[in-house]
C-alpha cells in the first residue's frame, strides 16, 4: 500500500498527499471503534497469538487493507472456520471450495486481481496469500468497506446466518480489548474533529493565525485537556509516553511519521475506528482519514493522555 505520508523537510511544517475529507462520523462511534469484529487497527489478543500460526496472522494483517475499513479479525475468523487457518489436511468442500479461504474456482476468478505483491501469474486459490486478498476484496464488494454493513459481506461469503454469527463471535475473540479513552483523550478528540476544515498555515497554532499545521493542531488539542506536550513534531515524540510496537491504539494517541525516529516529519491524531484527524500541507484543511499506521514512514505512538490527566 503506497503511504499517506510523504516526507517534509522543515522541523514544524508537515507534508502529506492530499486525500478527500471522509464523511463524518459521530464521536460516540469513533470511540467505540467498528462494531462486530474489533476495530480495524485491532492488536491481536492472547488467544489470537495462540491460535493463528504467525505466517497467517501477518498474511489476514497484510490483505485486509485491500478493503478499507475491513479488520483483519474478520478474514482470520474466516480462516478459522473454513479450515483452522490452512491446518485441514483436506481443503476441498463437496461443493468445490478449494484452498485456504475456501473458494469456488468461479468465484475466486472474480476477485483474484490485481495479483498480490511478488505473486506469480495467474493467482490460484490454493495459494494462501492470493486467497486471503481475494477474500478482502470479495467481503468489500458485498459491503464490507468503511464497515457499511459487514454482517451482509459474510453472508455473502457462506450464504448461512448462522455463518455470519460464528465468524463475528470468532472474529471478536482475536481482537485485544482496547485501552478505555480517558476523559483527556475525550477532550482533544473532540477538539481535534471541530477544527475539520480549517486552513492549513505552516507554524500555525490555531484561528488566530489563520489556520494548523500538524503539530500545532496535535498541540492546541492537548492544551485544550489541560496537557501541555512540545510544539513541534520530533519534540512530542520524544516527550511521550510512547506505546510499544504493536500495542492497541486508543483515542487521542498521537501518530507519528518520518524517515527515522530521529527525523519525524508529520503527526496526526488518532480518534479511533482505524481513523485519525491532521493538518496535511499548504493549500489543504485539517482533515480525518485512515490511520496509516500500516505505512513504511510510520514510526510509533504516544500516548500524551496519560499525563496529567487526574479524571481516569
Amino acid at each position: 500500500m503506497s503511504s499517506l505520508f510523504t516526507k517534509a523537510a522543515g522541523g514544524i511544517g508537515c507534508t502529506l498527499l492530499a486525500l478527500p475529507t471522509l464523511a463524518a462520523l459521530t464521536i460516540a462511534a469513533l470511540l467505540g471503534g467498528l462494531s462486530s469484529g474489533g476495530s480495524v487497527a485491532a492488536s491481536p489478543s492472547r488467544h489470537a497469538l495462540a491460535d493463528i500460526p504467525a505466517y497467517m496472522l501477518a498474511l489476514y494483517q497484510r490483505a485486509a487493507p485491500e478493503c478499507p475499513g475491513l479488520s483483519w479479525t474478520i478474514l482470520a475468523a474466516i480462516g478459522k472456520v473454513e479450515t483452522d487457518h490452512a491446518r485441514r489436511p483436506t481443503m476441498r468442500s463437496p461443493a468445490g471450495a478449494v484452498g485456504p479461504m475456501q473458494f469456488l474456482p468461479s468465484t475466486f476468478k472474480s476477485y483474484a486481481y490485481p495479483v498480490p505483491p511478488g505473486r506469480k501469474n495467474p493467482p490460484t486459490p490454493w495459494d494462501p496469500v492470493d486467497a486471503a486478498y481475494a477474500a478482502a476484496r470479495l467481503l468489500c464488494a458485498n459491503g464490507a468497506k468503511n464497515g457499511k454493513n459487514l454482517p451482509r459481506a459474510i453472508w455473502h461469503y457462506n450464504h448461512d446466518d448462522a455463518y455470519a454469527d460464528r465468524v463475528l463471535k470468532i472474529a471478536d475473540s482475536y481482537a485485544a480489548a482496547a485501552a478505555a479513552p480517558t476523559k483527556a483523550a475525550f477532550t482533544a478528540v473532540a477538539f481535534a474533529r471541530a477544527q475539520l476544515g480549517t486552513p492549513y498555515v505552516w507554524g500555525g497554532d490555531g484561528p488566530a493565525e489563520g489556520g494548523f499545521d500538524c503539530s500545532g493542531l496535535t498541540q492546541a488539542s492537548y492544551r485544550a485537556t489541560g496537557i501541555s506536550i512540545p510544539r513541534v513534531a520530533q519534540d512530542q515524540y520524544d516527550a511521550g509516553p510512547r506505546l510499544p510496537d504493536g500495542a492497541q491504539l486508543a483515542p487521542g494517541d498521537l501518530l507519528f511519521f518520518g524517515t527515522s525516529p530521529r527525523t519525524i516529519t508529520h503527526v496526526s491524531l488518532y480518534i479511533g475506528g482505524g481513523q485519525a484527524v491532521d493538518a496535511p500541507h499548504p493549500g489543504a484543511v485539517v482533515r480525518q482519514g485512515p490511520s496509516r499506521t500500516d505505512s513504511l514512514s510510520f514510526q510509533g505512538a504516544t500516548r500524551p493522555s496519560l499525563r496529567g490527566d487526574s479524571t481516569r
